[in-house]
């Protein structure tokens, strides 16, 4: 998963403070979080933001973390650009484990998977836990803006693009006619006369 570069909504936990048998929580962004976000976005606004999740140990000392990201943002119809509410509900599973420093120079000397390559499903990579601890809003964030529809429309509204009538000028031949009408032009090489 790739990171917002700027984080707007922050909620670290750490993980020193994890139960053995996991944590439950729920959050939720104050006004200014959601201003600030909806910025970030280009949205009209944020009219709620809140997240669910369930951090578990996993293997050796990473940490599972599931849940769910809620929210109402406002935007601009793409075809009537008229205001409108979109509902965001997008799913969160991630792994997190504390970097490395094999982990972390492997990380920067990967290469990056170009587009022609596909997408044989591999999982993505963990994320890393920085400064021991997990950041829930951050992650809820960025979920948030995975969710944001790009191209937002009114319900039952459709573009329908205007159909142009066919210019009686454009035919293959339309070239030929212009050079019709002009005059001619001497010939060179050939003297006049002959």
């Amino acid at each position: 998963m790739t990171k917002s570069s700027e984080k707007f909504w922050s909620r670290p936990v750490a993980v020193t403070q994890i139960p053995e048998g996991g944590l439950h929580l729920d959050i939720e962004a104050d006004a200014a979080q959601r201003e600030a976000m909806a910025k970030a976005a280009k949205l009209t606004g944020i009219v709620s933001a809140s997240a669910s999740f369930n951090i578990r140990h996993a293997a050796g000392d990473r940490y599972h973390v599931t849940g769910t990201v809620h929210a109402t943002v406002g935007q601009e119809c793409v075809v009537t650009l008229e205001p409108i509410e979109n509902v965001i509900a997008e799913d969160v599973d991630v792994t997190f484990e504390p970097p490395r420093e094999a982990d972390v120079t492997a990380r920067a000397k990967a290469p990056a998977k170009s587009k022609d390559e596909g997408d044989d499903e591999q999982p993505d990579p963990p994320e890393l836990i920085e400064n021991g601890q997990i950041d829930l809003g951050r992650l809820a964030q960025d979920f948030l803006f995975l969710g944001i529809d790009p191209y937002p429309r009114k319900p039952g509204v459709t573009f329908d693009v205007p159909e142009a009538p066919p210019d009686p000028e454009d035919h293959p031949f339309a070239a030929l006619k212009a050079l019709k009408g002009r005059p001619e032009s001497p010939r060179r090489g050939r003297p006049k006369g002959r």
